[in-house]
């Protein structure tokens, strides 16, 4: 291994929460490098590509990545008629430009930002060694690298609980502008979706992790179903999957020697563990950790009272949520879930809520 370079702050992974804490950070004039194993920003896609459309008021330059815009939900539960929530704004991303464009944002801001960096260890010492050779070290290390995070094992914050997916893409044969929604007892411990981007549609689900090998006919029965209800091509376009954190929050931050670590994005379990959503947590918990980063970095003496704050400002914006999707999420699990049941677990019902 080579001498390892030094950094104000080296953030792991480059989505949408490593972006957005490497920009953040370097813009307040920290020196950030930005690592991700991934040959070019969001490539491959492993996204349904949603987000709400209050995202647009938070991250500049949105529109030039929306494909469309979406007014509506529709709930199909088993096999009756749709439930249709109507006034469910949101936009459908081009989740790799988006990606391209935060780091962009990034690298405008000062960030050293580099791609097909593959993460070898993260040492108990705080260094970060790349399959080159290649090292780091840092004052903050941000992981935002994901349900599986290296920064989150090396302080043992791990995501325990996951949901597997598989996503297609295919033909839209006519025009749609709502997220439809899929929940049935057959697809356990989540739901499918198909989501509209224009003249196509993103088409997958997500189970328990012990479901995995069934995943694959899961998503080829809804495919040939609205193939049937001529709602969709039987071509397939391109096949994408991956892990989503469902256990809720885990603690966002830790401690490698002289190193303070935190945690953003999927990497602090900040996907909502009943719809997978985690874009705008992903964005948010981002900027925090840059700014704390920040704080740590020029207040040394401050350090532990940022790393409280920003675990604290995670608390207050996501953990309400979060612990009731979990609560919600286990009850679903507990047996054969009824279509009432299956209401109660999600969003669009009021049943949810209460």
């Amino acid at each position: 291994m080579s001498e390892a370079r030094s950094a104000d702050v080296v953030v792991l992974g480059l989505g949408p929460a490593g972006a957005s804490a490497a920009a953040e950070a370097a813009r307040r004039g920290c020196r950030v490098i930005a690592l991700d194993r991934k040959r070019e920003p969001g490539v491959p896609v492993q996204c349904a590509e949603f987000v709400p459309a209050m995202l647009g008021t938070q991250v500049k330059g949105l529109g030039c990545t929306v494909r469309q815009p979406i007014e509506a939900m529709a709930t199909f539960v088993e096999d009756e008629s749709p439930d249709l929530k109507p006034d469910f704004p949101g936009h459908m991303l081009d989740r790799a430009a988006f990606d391209a464009a935060l780091v962009a944002e990034a690298l405008r801001a000062g960030a050293d930002c580099r791609f097909g960096a593959v993460v070898k260890r993260v040492s108990r010492a705080g260094e970060v060694e790349l399959s080159t050779g290649e090292a780091f070290r840092c004052r903050v290390m941000i992981g935002a690298d994901g349900p599986r995070s290296l920064a989150g094992r090396a302080i043992r914050r791990v995501n325990t609980q996951v949901v597997e997916t598989r996503q297609v893409t295919v033909p839209l044969l006519a025009p749609h502008a709502a997220t439809d929604i899929f929940l049935s007892a057959g697809i356990p411990g989540g739901y499918g979706w198909l989501f509209p981007k224009r003249e196509v549609a993103n088409l997958g689900a997500g189970v328990i992790p012990a479901e995995k090998a069934r995943l694959k006919a899961i998503v080829s029965r809804l495919h040939a179903r609205l193939v049937d209800e001529g709602r969709v091509g039987p071509q397939i376009l391109s096949t994408t999957g991956g892990a989503i954190p469902v256990g809720g929050m885990v603690q966002p931050v830790g401690r490698l020697d002289e190193t303070l670590v935190l945690l953003a994005g999927d990497a602090a379990g900040l996907a909502n563990p009943v719809t997978g959503a985690g874009i705008a947590a992903a964005v948010h918990s981002g900027r925090l950790a840059g700014e704390s980063a920040w704080q740590a970095v020029f207040h040394p003496e401050g350090s532990s009272g940022a790393a409280l704050q920003y675990q604290e400002a995670l608390e207050e914006l996501f953990k309400p949520s979060l612990d009731r999707a979990v609560r919600r999420r286990a009850e679903l699990l507990q047996s054969n879930p009824t279509p009432l049941a299956l209401r109660r677990g999600w969003i669009a019902y009021p049943e949810y809520w209460t």
